[in-house]
């Protein structure tokens, strides 16, 4: 019986440490979560195969520019002797049963730019999508960045309505002692009671959005929804200078870096190539062709022979299919150059949406921090009136639910300003994963 009770408590122990280890969950920070988002992000995935896609197709455009290798092989079953008559005479031309091989080698030799004007558009094509995947990869990092100040947020704004629970639940002692020395009536119990409920309820909202942000920042990494993991708060050092940034620089800047603006261009180029390409079916094309072939043939000699064939294609008319072409494709450049422009116009705006955003947030931290200051002193100046016997329950209750307030505005002040801070610089085109390391 001893032996038994001492593996169960061993048991017992060794459960309870375990559920202890479990009930650590993993640390992440913002860096290494952006670099878990900019690698394991469905999006960046689907990015990144969609560049594969466009590196085979650079290799199938070159493909024409090589020589173009074919061999055969194939086996002839004739019913009858084939024959030849020369007057009197029958004379068998073929074996009844036999195969023939070849190799053929053929090489374009000159196609006025056709074949190297596809393969420079198709390059053109897979370094557009190249933008397209750094562009998803700072959007990723940009999402996962507000995502991640959101949590810090909720977080702390969690912190903000336990300690109006925990300063209610304090009044409301207080309020107990004096009634129970008669100097207050029960109606101020009453009103500390209904606070703290009403508080209370503001904490589990308060909760249901912190736990709401931890979901949407595993989405953005790929993980489980539920997974557990402790946020660290980020470095309070300004990401951006206390000047107000020029505007004239920033719009330069964005236009320099976005990549939205790098693919647009990328693609105008692959047009014009592929103008080029549509344009050299105007003109002939000249190849070579050689080869061996071998036939079994006892009746003819030799059975087998080299060739050399020197070459040229020219389509005369086709419809008008390659003048409707080139006009196409002269229209999507048109379109693209609008869109450009437009394009321009967005970033620009998104540049300077985020920069009033920044300086409107820093004034709202300068204005917020010092309010928190004076309404801790408010709630404890109310407090201690109460106490003595000087002043109402109203009072506290108003100075604590004005400190709530305060903190609440500093808090999302705070963490308005790093949210505009990271929007300022994906704006201009920065890359979010390193200006975080």
């Amino acid at each position: 019986m001893k032996f038994f009770k001492t593996f169960f408590a061993m048991a017992a122990v060794l459960a309870a440490f375990f559920c202890a280890g479990n009930a650590y969950s993993e640390v992440l920070t913002i860096s290494e979560g952006l670099k878990l988002a900019t690698r394991d992000n469905r999006l960046v995935k689907i990015a990144r195969d969609e560049e594969k896609i466009a590196r085979s197709d650079t290799r199938m455009a070159r493909a024409p520019m090589l020589p173009s290798v074919n061999a055969a092989y194939d086996q002839t079953f004739l019913a009858s002797e084939p024959k030849a008559v020369f007057g009197p005479l029958t004379v068998p031309t073929s074996q009844k049963d036999f195969y023939a091989l070849s190799v053929n080698v053929q090489q374009t030799l000159w196609d006025f730019k056709g074949n190297a004007s596809r393969y420079g558009a198709s390059k053109m094509v897979l370094e557009s999508k190249k933008y397209d995947t750094s562009r998803i990869r700072n959007l990723v990092a940009l999402n996962f960045t507000l995502a991640y100040l959101d949590l810090l947020e909720s977080e702390r704004l969690v912190q903000v309505a336990q300690d109006e629970v925990n300063r209610l639940e304090s009044h409301l002692k207080d309020a107990e002692n004096l009634y129970n020395q008669g100097v207050i009536t029960k109606n101020d119990l009453l009103q500390a009671q209904v606070r703290i409920s009403d508080a209370k309820q503001r904490l589990v909202n308060a909760k249901n959005v912190r736990d709401v942000n931890a979901s949407s920042v595993n989405n953005l990494i790929s993980r489980p929804l539920t997974t557990e993991f402790q946020a660290v708060d980020v470095s309070e050092t300004p990401l951006l200078p206390e000047t107000v940034p020029d505007i004239g620089s920033a719009w330069k800047s964005a236009e320099q870096d976005r990549p939205e603006l790098k693919i647009v261009d990328a693609t105008l180029k692959s047009l014009n190539l592929q103008r080029e390409s549509v344009r050299a079916d105007y003109f002939p094309k000249f190849f070579a062709s050689g080869g061996y072939g071998y036939t079994q043939n006892r009746f003819m000699t030799p059975n087998g022979n080299w060739s050399l064939i020197l070459g040229m294609r020219f389509n005369i008319f086709n419809g008008g299919a390659t003048t409707a072409e080139i006009s196409k494709i002269h229209g999507q450049q048109q379109q693209l150059l609008e869109q450009r422009d437009k394009i321009a116009d967005d970033i620009r705006l998104e540049v300077q949406r985020y920069m009033l955003n920044l300086q409107s947030a820093r004034d709202r931290v300068a204005v917020t921090k010092g309010a928190v200051e004076q309404a801790k002193e408010n709630a404890r100046i109310n407090r201690v009136k109460y106490t003595e016997g000087v002043g109402t329950a109203t009072d506290v209750l108003d100075a604590l639910t004005l400190l709530t307030v305060a903190e609440t505005n500093h808090f999302t002040a705070l963490y308005d300003l790093r949210k505009a801070e990271a929007g300022v610089l994906y704006s201009e085109g920065k890359d979010l994963s390193e200006v975080y390391k």
